[in-house]
């Protein structure tokens, strides 16, 4: 049998609804690094710039803590939780205020070495 590891990395308080971020996340599940920074390169979706940082991320785990090769890698799990949403007032008219709900989010990748 091959030696398989996971390794793991969490960007926490990302400003952007899990909604969206998942949109992004399921073109990369399964995939290899190496492909998934291309997809993530080139979607056009703001979403793409934090789970583009955290794939990075997750792959210099791998390199640094566990001495692997980056072309080994391939994305085993990933998925965005949701994190606390921050209240804020929107003011309207005859001194009324609406509540606005700003969403946040919390984005983990795993990885698996397969050599």
């Amino acid at each position: 049998m091959s030696n398989v590891q996971t390794i793991k990395a969490v960007a926490k308080y990302i400003r952007m609804s899990p909604n969206k971020v998942r949109r992004v996340l399921n073109q990369i599940r399964g995939r290899s690094y190496q492909e998934a920074l291309m997809i993530l390169e080139f979607l056009p979706y703001d979403a793409g710039g934090p789970v583009w940082q955290v794939v990075h991320s997750v792959a210099a785990n791998a390199k640094n803590n566990f001495n692997l090769e980056k072309k080994n890698l391939v994305i085993h799990e990933v998925y965005a939780d949701e994190g606390p949403r921050l209240k804020r007032i929107r003011p309207r008219a005859q001194g009324r205020a609406y509540p606005r709900w700003k969403p946040t989010c919390h984005i983990t990748v795993v990885v698996k070495s397969v050599d």
